[in-house]
């Protein structure tokens, strides 16, 4: 099983959009909100566009993202 790392903010909108399906909807100062329509209705997060993120404000992304962390760690 993959574990979750710090990773970029960078990193983590480039595998949110190309992995998950999200698109960009929105910038304001250094955070990006991302967006993602399904059936199930619209999702969305804002990632702070940092250095290196900390495994809690990664794994708050993800959690508004409704994307599995261990689904998240196979694409790091």
């Amino acid at each position: 099983m993959p574990k979750l790392r710090a990773v970029s903010g960078e990193t983590a909108v480039k595998i949110l959009c190309n992995k998950f399906g999200f698109e960009i909807s929105g910038r304001t100062g250094s955070h990006v909100r991302l967006s993602k329509i399904t059936s199930d209705g619209k999702f969305g997060t804002v990632v702070p566009m940092h250095g290196q993120l900390k495994i809690g404000t990664l794994k708050g992304i993800l959690k508004l993202a409704k994307v599995d962390s261990d689904n998240f760690s196979k694409y790091l």
